[in-house]
């Protein structure tokens, strides 16, 4: 069987830890930042994981990682 292609706008936006979780970055805060607060803010720049159902889904995007 060939390889399968990974797909390269997943390989972009996801990373996968030692542990084999999948890390995600967090959205809303390209634009319209002043009517959101500091604190906010501050938390949307930390990485986040993804749930378990969606980790089934990327890894197939994924599948040499």
């Amino acid at each position: 069987m060939p390889k399968i292609k990974s797909n390269r706008a997943a390989m972009k936006r996801f990373k996968v830890t030692a542990s084999g979780k999948i890390k995600r970055h967090k959205g809303f805060k390209s634009h319209l930042l002043s009517s959101k607060g500091k604190k906010r803010k501050r938390r949307l720049r930390k990485p986040a994981l993804v749930s378990a159902v969606e980790a089934k889904r990327i890894r197939q995007l994924i599948p040499y990682l």
